[in-house]
């Protein structure tokens, strides 16, 4: 994976203080990586997301006071800048779907060997690309029950090049591996997707794939 352009600024919040204690370790060993503050709770992190308008949140579920959906689902709405990775014990489909249906760019059990979110991370810097393969299994599964044969709410005239391009984003792939699944350049994806994302109303990659399954633009057996 080629080295990021910038540093990645990351709000870490969990209550346990020997399990964040453990991933800022973690992170700061990576070049890539600023660890800008930690939040011990729901309210904690919405404070400090606000002050400190970090690149990533590494959000754990069970928070007290606000629980970690509630507060992605508040700052995703007051700092749409800011991404919310989720890094949770729970793995199974109902906590993925609410998850990113609340605004989560991401989901990450705490069980994955450490690499796997440093890799994460560095895919964001390069790509913006915060969908790892084994949670897009899971979310499709979710939205097979969600999306019905004809598709939901108002046509949207994505072009075939675009519906294909969604599709190769559902399977988790960057830009690049797009690109050359396409056999064209980095910049004629970006354009594409931003084309995607701009006629699906939309702001990132996770809610555009969601959204294209939700209203029928492609099915989810495709991805």
């Amino acid at each position: 994976m080629p080295t990021p352009k910038k540093r990645v600024r990351v709000l870490i919040a969990d209550d346990q203080t020997l399990f964040r204690e453990g991933i800022k370790d973690l992170l700061e060993n990576e070049r890539i990586v600023e660890v800008v503050g930690e939040a011990v709770d729901g309210q904690d992190v919405i404070r400090q997301a606000k002050k400190l308008k970090p690149d990533v949140i590494l959000m754990d579920i069970k928070l007290p006071y606000i629980d970690g959906i509630s507060a992605t689902r508040q700052i995703r709405k007051e700092c749409p800048a800011t991404n919310v990775l989720i890094l949770s014990s729970y793995e199974d489909e109902a906590h993925v779907m609410e998850a990113i249906q609340a605004g989560a760019n991401g989901y990450l059990s705490k069980m994955l060997p450490a690499s796997e979110l440093v890799n994460a991370l560095k895919a964001f810097a390069n790509d913006g690309v915060m969908i790892p393969q084994q949670v897009m299994g899971k979310l499709l599964a979710g939205l097979r029950q969600m999306a019905s044969g004809e598709g939901q709410g108002s046509p949207v005239a994505l072009t075939k090049t675009e519906i294909r391009v969604l599709v190769l984003l559902g399977s988790g792939l960057s830009n690049k591996a797009i690109a050359a699944k396409m056999d064209c350049s980095v910049k004629t994806i970006k354009n594409h997707l931003n084309a995607v994302f701009q006629k699906l109303e939309v702001s990132n990659r996770t809610e555009a794939v969601v959204k294209g399954i939700e209203m029928g633009l492609i099915s989810p057996q495709e991805t």
